[in-house]
């Protein structure tokens, strides 16, 4: 989608649809360095990064740290700027140095939050146990991708096929890790470049879509408390896998909470409550970082994409192949 006509559609949105008396009222208390819209909510677009090199669950050796030291800081940021350097690409095998095929022009892995994980709910920094039906799902899963992971293009990931690639909310990956927030009063856009995904949020108290409709990334609605932005997305897609494990969506419900600190910050926080796959909800902190001047560039997946292509004709190949053998 061109983005010009993306802020248009938001601008024509706002000027066709009459503003309720209810868009002034939940203007709260922001904080006194957060700049304001002109109707008086704390003003939160622009373009903002979440990239960070900071792991979502705590590692098992930093166990009972909560915060790294300022020299840990420096280390993994120095690690990170040089994981796939042509130095250190020089130092692998050819068989290893394909895990590096990328070099460091196309990597956006971020910094250090300081923090020893994503994860500040449960205090241990890890996810919650899976439940029985969870393990169960995730068993069952892997024997199917073992099975037939090749069987169809239907079998291959979304992000190989180009349906959707973060999911909401977003974990940092190794690139594109970039919200453009759009608003107006009635509703909220946020776009993800990356696979080219679009979230509006009514901002006006209507209820969820219906039970029967959903969607790869949930439905979601918004409102205003003492000027943060709490966002409740429920309605996932039963095809929906959302930390390796699908069903999920028909009880997953994500609750983000988007508070403008200063002119560079967002303190972005989300809580994941999903009592199918996981024997207690867990929260998230991610700081979101402004990127002004920064231009966002059309993430067309689909041109040029031969993978689905050359994976599947390379399954047909190899089971040709594994029949003639048997026949022999």
């Amino acid at each position: 989608m061109n983005h010009r006509c993306l802020a248009v559609a938001v601008v024509v949105l706002s000027a066709v649809v009459p503003h309720p008396p209810f868009a002034s009222a939940q203007s709260t208390n922001a904080p006194a360095s957060a700049p304001l819209t002109a109707w008086g909510v704390p003003d939160l677009q622009g373009v903002w990064s979440y990239a960070t090199i900071t792991p979502l669950q705590r590692p098992t050796e930093l166990s009972g740290r909560a915060f790294l030291t300022a020299e840990e800081v420096a280390q993994q940021n120095n690690d990170a700027a040089t994981r796939a350097s042509s130095e250190r690409r020089a130092e692998l095998t050819p068989a290893r140095d394909l895990g590096l095929a990328y070099n460091q022009v196309w990597w956006d892995r971020g910094k250090s939050t300081g923090r020893t994980s994503l994860i500040v709910d449960p205090q241990n920094g890890r996810l919650p146990a899976l439940t029985p039906e969870a393990q169960r799902m995730g068993a069952a899963r892997q024997a199917t991708r073992r099975a037939r992971q090749y069987d169809s293009w239907e079998n291959r990931p979304l992000q190989e096929r180009c349906m959707t690639y973060q999911r909401v909310p977003p974990v940092p990956s190794g690139y594109n890790n970039t919200y453009q927030i759009f608003q107006t009063p009635e509703y909220v856009a946020i776009l993800n470049e990356m696979i080219h995904d679009v979230r509006f949020i009514p901002m006006d108290g209507r209820p969820h879509v219906s039970e029967g409709i959903r969607q790869w990334n949930g439905d979601s609605r918004g409102h205003w408390e003492d000027g943060t932005l709490v966002v409740e997305t429920t309605h996932y897609s039963d095809k929906t896998t959302w930390r390796g494990f699908p069903g999920a969506g028909q009880t997953l419900r994500a609750v983000e909470r988007f508070t403008r600190l200063d002119e560079d910050t967002i303190d972005y926080q989300f809580t994941i409550h999903d009592p199918t796959t996981y024997t207690s909800s867990w929260s998230v902190d991610l700081p979101l970082t402004n990127l002004p001047g920064y231009v966002l560039y059309e993430y067309a997946c689909h041109e040029g994409n031969y993978s689905i292509a050359n994976v599947l004709t390379g399954a047909r190949i190899l089971e040709k192949s594994s029949h003639q053998n048997v026949d022999v």
